[in-house]
């Protein structure tokens, strides 16, 4: 249980920005290519979605669901322990921790998403041939960095690694811009629902750990 918790201290880290989902009106082109294609143009009949997101790591288990509607932003958090309903507009002390998770596990689940919503929060950088650090194949290259004020874990940075489909292979999370990763995993196992593609396995290099999300529905107009 303690290797479980430090890795779950670890993914908390991985919580972008405010999670708020208002786009910046002109997302750079790059930005909006990786969203489109993941079914962003989608997202806004989108009036419903719900996952689970696990952890495995050893004998280890870890998971909790969420129930997202995000045009009224009213949010459903569900564990074997409790059922908590909130809305991000009133937030008390619980509700903002438990948010936390939640945008840590949104970012996981729609992170190409989250490169148009966090546009206006964010700088980046795109290179068209590197070698991505797992699979060591050339791929692109798209690093992308947040302000130093603002959101759960200000100044950290953002490697996606992906080929000519426009579809993030493997990415690598480096808390505060640091030079080291912090964490790397693979993006495998896209499923299709309801027009959003999303990947539901994430696995880190010559470990036993996966980070992956079941029970995924999408409710729309």
């Amino acid at each position: 249980m303690k290797k479980l918790a430090t890795i779950l201290t670890i993914l908390i880290g991985l919580l972008g920005v405010s999670g708020q989902t208002t786009s910046n009106p002109q997302p750079s082109a790059i930005l909006q290519k990786l969203a489109n294609a993941n079914g962003f143009q989608k997202w806004d009949e989108v009036t419903e979605i719900k996952f689970t997101f696990n952890v495995d790591r050893d004998t280890t288990h870890f998971e909790r669901t969420w129930v997202w509607k995000p045009k009224t932003n009213d949010i459903t958090a569900i564990t074997e322990e409790s059922k908590l309903e909130y809305n991000w507009s009133d937030m008390d002390s619980t509700a903002y921790k438990t948010n936390a998770g939640f945008i840590n596990d949104k970012y996981w689940l729609l992170a190409p998403f989250q490169l148009v919503w966090d546009a206006s929060n964010i700088t980046h950088e795109h290179q068209t041939a590197v070698e991505a650090p797992i699979s060591r194949k050339p791929m692109q290259k798209l690093t992308i960095f947040y302000g130093d004020e603002g959101g759960y874990t200000p100044g950290d940075a953002y490697d996606f690694y992906f080929e000519d489909d426009l579809i993030i292979r493997e990415w690598v999370f480096r808390k505060g811009n640091q030079p080291a990763p912090s964490m790397i995993t693979t993006w495998e196992d896209y499923k299709e629902t309801n027009g959003l593609t999303i990947a539901t396995m994430h696995r880190m290099p010559e470990s036993d750990f996966k980070l992956y999300f079941t029970g995924i529905e999408v409710k729309t107009d």
